[in-house]
């Protein structure tokens, strides 16, 4: 069983940052595995197996917490966007002002 914490400010943003390169980055990657978090544990009942469970052992009840914990043991990591290449050999990145 997972040990209780002592202090309400687990983990610590330190060793947080130490993983991910910035404040914003961490809030972003944090917030989306949280809504994962959340979507797995509403569609239990279901049986869809879509969404994956949460990587830790936590004695936290919030996705949110539970989210920081992943990405503070490296169970969670961003995943760098991929260029595409179009046919001349120049990289095209997909924004909505080049599709017309």
């Amino acid at each position: 069983m997972a040990e209780r914490r002592a202090s309400l400010m687990e983990p610590r943003i330190e060793r947080l940052l130490a993983r991910e390169d910035s404040k914003f980055t961490l809030v972003t990657l944090a917030a989306k595995r949280a809504r994962e978090i959340n979507d797995y544990y509403n569609q239990l009942g279901e049986g869809l197996g879509k969404i994956v469970p949460p990587q830790v052992t936590s004695v936290s009840r919030k996705p949110l917490s539970i989210a920081l914990e992943e990405i503070e043991v490296g169970k969670i990591i961003k995943a760098e966007p991929v260029e595409e290449v179009d046919a001349e050999g120049e990289a095209s990145t997909d924004s909505p002002a080049d599709a017309g």
